[in-house]
């Protein structure tokens, strides 16, 4: 079972006219957004990538919003976040090794970062209703890829439940209200 002092949450790359094309991006926005808001209810480190924002554009507003009330943007221009020095200086400051992953496109940014990630001693939990791609086919393909290279599958819900354990205490009532 994850502990909410062992996880961190990366946000890849939900930026510009992308972020809007997405297969689902209404319901990936609202998962984003309560897994985001669960991350911070856990006070979880979050790392939030964005691709060359200059020329794809900025994070979401609604998620940047959320996002900036704990953290501030990493600027990368490779596909895996993991090759830029920020992030890598950034989560290896940290001591959590569960890394809780998320954004777009899967078969791309998502998928180069989870390879990565594993490849140094990372385990990482693929939020599958809380990543898309343009393409339906590329979203499964990417999921397929990462699950046997050697992620964990979960889902914003369970994840969220999973951190908090037990049905009782404050945070729980919190936990609640955000998933309704």
């Amino acid at each position: 079972m994850l502990k909410a002092d062992e996880c961190v949450l990366v946000v890849v790359d939900v930026q510009g006219q992308l972020a809007s094309i997405v297969q689902q991006s209404e319901q990936l926005h609202q998962k984003l957004a309560q897994l985001i808001k669960g991350a911070q209810l856990f006070e979880l480190p979050i790392l939030w990538l964005e691709q060359i924002p200059d020329k794809l554009g900025a994070t979401s507003k609604e998620l940047a919003l959320e996002l900036k009330k704990t953290t501030t943007p990493i600027t990368k221009e490779h596909f895996s976040g993991w090759q830029a020095n920020e992030f890598r200086t950034r989560l290896t400051g940290l001591t959590q090794k569960h890394i809780i992953l998320a954004g777009i496109e899967t078969h791309i940014c998502v998928y180069q970062t989870c390879r990565d990630l594993l490849d140094n001693g990372y385990q990482v939990h693929l939020v599958i209703d809380a990543v898309s791609s343009r393409q339906a086919i590329n979203k499964t393909s990417g999921i397929e890829m990462m699950l046997a290279y050697g992620a964990v599958q979960t889902n914003v819900e369970s994840l969220l439940f999973e951190l908090q354990h037990q049905a009782k205490g404050e945070r729980f009532k919190s936990l609640l209200k955000l998933i309704k």
